[in-house]
């Protein structure tokens, strides 16, 4: 009798095996024929009878799932990371399966990068973050992360941000990569190419000349700038500050964790010490368009607009065509209006009040008289900025210059049309 037994749970343990790799070869053969939902179905089946799988069994499931899951998302992101949990459940449990999976999850990271995208633009910085985490978690590529982080700060989310940047110090992330790049004849713009055969292939074109390999500029001084700065909106100023003197006593002539510290040092209210790093800055190499764009940039950021346009238009003394500066002078000077805009729509119908919009009419039409000059060399530079070309519309049409803005418009609805 016992026998019998033994052997009748032994017939209804193989029967389970055999049911539990049916339905996942189902799923699989569904998959192929791009039938994800039914896949899915099947998948539900083999579910009830997780306990009872063996290891790769498992990990052939979640693998399974992630891909079904995945064919089923769309743009929808809640799918995609649930899809990007299941493939990272798969490896976990087996890590031999990756390379089964890894065309499929190159593709999941690529649709999870471009919702993340898409959230950004759309100012949903928490969805942007988590799309970006759930890349990292498949890539294991800290870019991902760095990203994740910048968007938790836009998203005020600061305690996630410190997280996140903490990781990227602690592998000691610095983002620099080696970027091939040649001179543009026509425009005289450095501009970078995906390798080096696609740069010798442009070369070669003749439209482009002055081949150089470089590597770009160091992330690790914007993470500590933005730690420390999270760090003093938190009141957490000695943190803030034992950050900064370890990373300067680490790099004591990095301009970038110089330019953090004098950030730093204008928040705290240290107005010598800001302006002593200022100037060590500049000083570290004057005749560096980068370097005066970027202090450009720090200004802008801190509230110092005119010190901003002062520092663009240095940098467009040693590089004419910086259309990055030419743009962020465009930014800076437009921003003026936003008080202005804001004034006008609060004025009553007095006599006073119309004099006064008047007033404010007058000194916005100035502001864009200023800001075209910028705009127009730019869009020659890159002639298919959709932005420039959105900005310049919209100018031309307060200015009044209806003939410049119904050329702009073609030229931006063809752009548009043509993707």
């Amino acid at each position: 009798m016992k026998t019998r037994i033994l052997l009748t749970g032994l017939a209804l343990a193989t029967t389970v095996a055999f049911g539990q790799k049916k339905e996942i070869r189902k799923a699989e053969k569904a998959i192929k024929s791009s039938k994800y939902t039914e896949a899915i179905d099947y998948l539900k089946e083999a579910e009830t009878m997780m306990s009872s799988m063996d290891n790769d069994l498992k990990a052939q499931f979640y693998a399974a799932r992630g891909e079904a899951v995945m064919g089923t998302a769309g743009q929808d992101a809640n799918k995609l990371k649930s899809a990007a949990t299941a493939f990272n459940q798969a490896i976990t449990i087996n890590p031999g399966i990756q390379p089964q999976i890894a065309d499929q999850m190159h593709n999941l990271r690529s649709a999870l990068i471009n919702a993340a995208v898409k959230d950004q633009n759309a100012g949903k910085f928490v969805e942007a973050a988590d799309n970006l985490w759930a890349s990292y978690g498949l890539s294991k590529d800290p870019s991902d992360l760095y990203f994740a982080a910048g968007n938790m700060v836009n998203a005020k989310k600061y305690d996630k941000a410190l997280e996140y940047y903490q990781m990227l110090l602690d592998m000691n992330y610095t983002g620099e990569t080696t970027e091939f790049v040649a001179t543009n004849k026509e425009t005289g713009e450095v501009e970078p190419f995906e390798s080096e055969n696609m740069r010798n292939i442009a070369l070669k074109t003749g439209e482009f000349i002055k081949p150089e390999t470089r590597v770009t500029a160091s992330r690790k001084g914007e993470i500590l700038r933005n730690m420390t700065l999270i760090y003093i909106e938190q009141d957490q100023k000695d943190k803030a500050m034992d950050l900064m003197k370890q990373a300067r006593s680490e790099n004591p002539d990095d301009v970038y964790l110089m330019r953090a510290e004098a950030d730093m040092s204008y928040n705290m209210g240290d107005i010598k010490r800001y302006n002593e790093l200022m100037n060590k800055i500049v000083a570290s190499d004057p005749e560096n368009p980068e370097i005066y764009f970027n202090l450009g940039v720090g200004s802008a950021e801190i509230g110092e607009k005119e010190k901003a346009i002062e520092y663009y238009n240095k940098a467009l003394e040693f590089n004419p065509n910086y259309e990055a500066a030419l743009i962020n002078i465009a930014v800076v000077k437009l921003s003026a209006e936003d008080k202005m805009v804001e004034e006008m729509n609060k004025l009553g119908n007095t006599a006073a009040d119309n004099k006064r919009y008047d007033e404010l009419k007058k000194q916005r039409e100035n502001v864009y008289a200023e800001t075209v000059p910028y705009l127009e060399k730019a869009l020659k530079l890159k002639p298919n900025n959709p932005e420039v070309l959105r900005t310049l519309m919209n100018i031309y049409g307060q200015l009044g210059e209806d003939a410049k803005q119904k050329e702009v418009r073609t030229k931006l609805d063809n752009l548009e049309k043509n993707g």
